[in-house]
């Protein structure tokens, strides 16, 4: 890593940790990112009312968001200095609805692929019972940062 270029995704990744921050969007909706690794994001909440569709089961939204989360924060750790990504593609099946009862539930991603345009990730969401209720494949845009405003890439999502 040229040091002119600031940290990359990884080491960006691991100072948040260290110091204990969150990704915003993660702050807003309590979930936690809760371990980071080379190609690898583990995101975790447990569902309450709040979270609740009418029919008393947990949003879709929500463990889409997680997968979301932990397929980015998968991608944002092979990120190169200068770089940042944004999701183009989302796919995600619901293979079992959450509740209130599900416990804490886990988001963990996986870095797949990274070109110097595009990055491809999948996550699994378990509940508390380690059964699998969710997956998402994602595929994400990698574009240069250096000198650009808006997305930065020392702000993970």
């Amino acid at each position: 890593m040229d040091e002119a270029d600031g940290p990359n995704g990884l080491d960006q990744v691991r100072a948040m940790l260290e110091d204990g921050q969150q990704p915003p969007y993660g702050r807003k909706m309590a979930v936690s990112l809760v371990e980071a690794g080379p190609g690898h994001a583990v995101f975790e909440r447990t569902p309450d009312h709040s979270c609740l569709n009418p029919m008393g089961t947990v949003h879709g939204g929500y463990a889409a968001a997680m997968l979301d989360s932990a397929c980015g924060i998968a991608a944002h750790t092979g990120l190169k200095a200068g770089q940042a990504y944004t999701t183009l593609e989302l796919k995600t099946s619901f293979l079992r609805p959450l509740t209130p009862r599900s416990g804490t539930v886990r988001a963990v991603g996986r870095l797949v692929s990274m070109t110097r345009r595009a990055a491809f990730a999948e996550a699994t969401l378990h509940d508390a019972s380690g059964r699998l209720c969710a997956t998402a494949t994602s595929t994400l845009l990698v574009f240069d940062a250096r000198g650009k405003g808006g997305n930065s890439p020392e702000t993970p999502r």
